[in-house]
């Protein structure tokens, strides 16, 4: 982490887990237990159903609520989608665009990632843009490139005014779910690899800006060691955030002095 030039921020991803019930509970016990933020700002990102009820539920614990999902139009015969605008209308703060489960099962392209990150910075909110290399692409020793071109994609037309309130995920996707995580030097390099990507896009004091996120199984066991490398600003938490107790864990990690 570098707080001195960008903010540190520990997101969580429910996915299809938590009613709108269960969000409520969740936030009850988070109320016992969760830290006065110091350093790093917190959010959590739910399934669509469940945004009114985190908003309620979250108002007196600094926690931002986010979004799982956005659909790059405006609006339109697109049955089931939800656009940045009716997001931002309820108070969404943050979007979750491009994630690799989307990538891999929903068929979302590079381009389809790039309009949304447009729709979603032109209703005011911050992209969490995700990117991230299969198992089969680090073995081939493509890392570098395929994350390289993630990035140049999802960026693509972005003004550098805009860029500042975006959060770039990096998530190994052979490290999602799986138990498995990245050596905090791996996923370091990655993450240097990305700031440079945007240095030579934007500029130094751009680049310097930007928050980059882990978001490869990040625990309570391994945050602190993670976050300690230098280009790794928060971590984007799966499982762990379903978890109060070690969700608090992660944000304290990310408190450290």
């Amino acid at each position: 982490m570098n707080r001195r030039y960008r903010k540190t921020v520990i997101a969580g991803n429910w996915k299809m887990n938590m009613t709108a019930t269960e969000t409520k509970k969740f936030a009850e016990e988070m109320k016992k237990i969760m830290p006065r933020a110091k350093w790093c700002d917190t959010l959590i990102c739910v399934p669509a159903c469940n945004i009114s009820a985190a908003l309620r539920a979250f108002k007196d614990l600094r926690i931002s609520v986010g979004s799982e999902n956005v659909y790059f139009e405006e609006k339109g015969a697109y049955t089931g989608e939800i656009s940045a605008g009716m997001l931002r209308d309820l108070g969404v703060k943050y979007v979750i665009v491009g994630h690799s489960e989307r990538r891999e099962r929903f068929g979302e392209t590079d381009a389809g990632v790039n309009k949304k990150v447009h729709a979603v910075l032109a209703e005011g909110m911050s992209p969490i843009i995700c990117v991230g290399e299969s198992l089969e692409q680090r073995e081939m020793g493509v890392t570098g490139e395929w994350v390289t071109l993630q990035v140049k994609s999802a960026l693509h037309g972005v003004p550098a005014d805009k860029l500042r309130r975006c959060i770039v995920a990096y998530e190994p996707i052979w490290a999602i779910g799986t138990g498995k995580t990245a050596t905090a030097e791996q996923a370091g390099e990655v993450c240097g690899n990305i700031r440079a990507t945007i240095r030579a896009m934007y500029g130094a004091r751009v680049a310097r800006s930007v928050t980059i996120q882990y978001g490869g199984s990040m625990t309570p066991q391994n945050a602190a060691e993670l976050l300690a490398q230098p280009d790794i600003d928060g971590g984007l938490i799966g499982g762990a955030s379903l978890k109060p107790e070690q969700f608090v864990e992660i944000v304290n990690a990310a408190n450290q002095d």
